[in-house]
């Protein structure tokens, strides 16, 4: 089944959800396809309501290619491209967490806008 995209800023789709007498609430089959939830959700707190989104597994998705590409032009093959692998992974989640702890931090600040440069470092050629 192929996924619907529902992240474009021109599209929104609204429904009214009941929440149980234990605070339960239940994702519409169709917006849980189509965001690709799993048996996670991550649960954002914000001024003007609370923000649901799948949890992405990080370290077997968007990362996993541009890790290998890297490790493999470095010259490494074999067990110790695996376990080179392994190791730059486990790296990958606390620093994406760094940063969304640092996107928030500024969201939630009067700084202003700021450029992709200065919010993730100049991008290394």
């Amino acid at each position: 089944m192929k996924k619907a995209t529902i992240r474009s800023e021109a599209y929104m789709e609204r429904k009214i959800i009941s929440v149980s007498i234990k605070r339960q609430v239940t994702i519409p089959q169709k917006y849980f396809e189509a965001l690709g939830f799993h048996n996670e959700a991550e649960c954002i707190l914000r001024d003007d309501g609370i923000l649901i989104r799948p949890i992405r597994d990080i370290n077997s998705g968007e990362f996993s290619e541009q890790i290998l590409a890297d490790l493999i032009s470095q010259g490494l093959s074999g067990q110790e491209l695996l376990e080179r692998f392994k190791e730059q992974s486990k790296k990958v989640r606390p620093a994406v967490k760094k940063l969304i702890a640092q996107a928030d931090a500024i969201a939630k600040s009067d700084e202003g806008k700021i450029t992709l440069d200065e919010m993730f470092g100049a991008e290394e050629q």
